[in-house]
């Protein structure tokens, strides 16, 4: 074994490959992680066998330096100015060949040290945490990061994290198999996230499969990623496909459109999970085979052809079997004899709210029964009534934390958020000002309870004209103003009849006397009595064919509202002015 070892140190008789680093949030690639494998055909050409071997003969110095060379000398041949990541077992680090330099001699004046990770791998126990901290700092002050490999496994505990301070912490895919479906994994993970949250640590989920999995941990806000879905070990550099990477992408956008969206306005579909259903034609014994080997299964959608036809729940399937001859009686027959034939079955785009109504009033029986979704009249997938109840809470406590508590619609935060989102699509859109002229003399005259009336009839005229448009946004600056943003449309058109209504109604918030009268009698600014006019809007809008940042559309806007408030208090009515007109006068 010994002299099989020296051979395939001497000679290189092993092969690098590299496994990229995804990006969460948008798909890039931010680095590779070099694996090694044996000679082809040989004992050894499983990494854990060749480098226990190496270890057993006392050749691991000599192996690691071999195959971290490798690694180095095939990464720079692509001139990646990615992130290379190294496997490294806390016994080498401490070696005193590692310490005085040898990877720094292999990397000096060719690769950046900031590019290198040191992954630890902890395949033993880190017997002295007070040298290891020592030596650990030594390479970060001399530029190099670290990460703490297979957190959740091994020896790969909370205590290393403690001590190593590490720059990323890999998720052993241990706690990411099957997360969509383990709520006690998330719990963990999400504990995880908040850690690293805290203390300015990057996390990487390991070992992504499935699309469900990849869907939640961006949903957990884990930054990064790698798995068989994403990208397997190769000797090239691969990057992601644009499938995944816009699956990322529309993900990641979803979430955050969702995160200021209340529960009214979320659709199912967003928080479903693809599980695979199967054709309700299946006999009963593959079924159970199914749920015996996914404990976290509480259910399975069956299908005729691609449509939802039927559910089948863990408890039903084995109360079923379990019955005097029932094994005899199904086991051997489809499992549509006794799947539920009635399940519900939601389409894609209905509300939560609306979804948590419909369940409220099924049978106790099938009150914790998976909701069925349907896309385009075809199976989509499934939300688990825990899951549906967590997004309800979750959404409606952003919105309570980021929205106007009179109106609901999105504060200040979320409308800088959603202008600058505008701005970057580089697409055509308006930004449209509103805001109320003589109401602080209503205010002051009928009292604030009539005045928060008159701001909330404001918000339900503006969102009835201005949320008839797809992808178009309202927010309450506050106060009574208002800010909107609209794609390419008639804005003029859409302006003028939020105005004429506005006039219309208004009056119903005045008493009799002040109605006929015209105004109303209340002490100005200057404490001076003066008459004020009924309350009108003013409207003041600017597009971004010529402004192309946040800072000067809104000085913009502002600019066109203020002379825009004067054409209303000298016409004593309600007034739209654009950028085009201002322009042209």
């Amino acid at each position: 074994m010994k002299q099989l070892l020296r051979e395939i140190i001497e000679n290189k008789h092993f092969t690098t490959l590299f496994q990229p680093i995804f990006s969460l949030s948008n798909g890039n690639v931010v680095g590779y992680e070099a694996l090694t494998r044996g000679p082809e055909g040989s004992i050894l050409y499983n990494p854990e066998k060749l480098f226990e071997s190496a270890k057993n003969e006392s050749l691991l110095w000599e192996m690691e330096l071999s195959t971290r060379s490798s690694a180095i000398e095939r990464f720079l041949s692509f001139q990646s100015d990615k992130m290379l990541f190294l496997n490294v077992d806390p016994d080498i680090i401490k070696d005193e060949k590692f310490v005085k330099g040898s990877t720094k001699h292999l990397l000096e004046n060719i690769i950046k040290q900031s590019n290198i990770v040191f992954e630890i791998t902890e395949k033993t126990a880190i017997k002295d945490y007070i040298e290891f901290k020592e030596i650990i700092k030594n390479y970060k002050t001399q530029g190099y990061k670290i990460a703490i490999d297979d957190v959740g496994a091994g020896y790969s505990g909370l205590t290393t994290i403690s001590e190593v301070r590490p720059n990323f912490i890999k998720i052993d895919m241990f706690l990411i198999r099957d997360i969509d479906k383990n709520n006690f994994k998330k719990s963990i993970v999400k504990a995880l996230v908040e850690l690293a949250n805290n203390s300015n640590l990057k996390l990487i989920a390991e070992g992504i499969e499935t699309l469900d999995e990849l869907k939640t941990v961006i949903e957990l806000g884990i930054t990064m990623a790698q798995g068989f879905l994403l990208g397997k070990p190769s000797k090239e550099l691969l990057v992601l496909d644009n499938v995944l990477q816009n699956f990322i992408q529309e993900t990641k956008l979803s979430l955050e459109k969702m995160k200021f969206t209340s529960a009214f306005k979320s659709q199912i579909g967003k928080i479903a999970r693809r599980d695979e259903g199967k054709q309700c034609s299946n006999l009963s014994k593959d079924i159970e085979k199914i749920f015996l080997s996914n404990v976290n299964l509480h259910g399975i959608v069956l299908l005729d052809e691609d449509k939802a036809a039927g559910l089948i729940t863990r408890r039903e399937f084995f109360t079923q079997l379990g019955t005097q001859f029932g094994r005899e009686l199904y086991l051997n027959k489809p499992i549509e004899k006794i799947m539920d034939q009635e399940p519900l079955i939601l389409d894609y785009s209905i509300p939560i709210d609306q979804v948590i109504k419909k369940i409220a009033n099924r049978e106790e029986n099938k009150l914790y029964d998976y909701v069925i979704v349907e896309k385009d009249e075809k199976y989509f997938g499934v939300v688990p009534i825990i899951s549906l109840l967590e997004k309800s809470m979750e959404l409606e406590l952003n919105v309570a934390k980021y929205s106007n508590p009179l109106t609901g619609l999105p504060g200040n935060l979320i409308i800088e958020e959603k202008i600058r989102e505008f701005i970057d699509k580089e697409v055509p859109f308006s930004l449209i000002y509103f805001d109320l002229n003589n109401f602080k003399s209503f205010n002051d005259y009928y009292s604030f309870e009539r005045g928060d009336k008159v701001i909330k009839y404001t918000a339900n005229i503006l969102e009835r004209h201005i949320g008839f448009h797809k992808d178009a946004f309202l927010g309450h600056v506050g106060g009574d103003d208002f800010i909107a943003v609209v794609g390419a449309y008639e804005i003029e058109r859409l302006c003028c009849n939020i105005t004429e209504e506005f006039d219309f109604n208004i009056k119903r918030f005045y008493n009799e006397e002040d109605i006929n009268k015209g105004y109303i009698t209340s002490i100005d600014r200057d404490v001076t009595e003066k008459h004020f006019p009924m309350i009108s809007i003013s409207i003041a809008s600017v597009n971004n064919k010529k402004i192309a940042n946040y800072e000067n559309m809104t000085e913009k806007v502002s600019e066109i509202k203020k002379i825009c408030k004067e054409l209303c208090k000298k016409f004593k009515k309600s007034y739209f002015l654009s950028e085009e007109e201002v322009l042209i006068k």
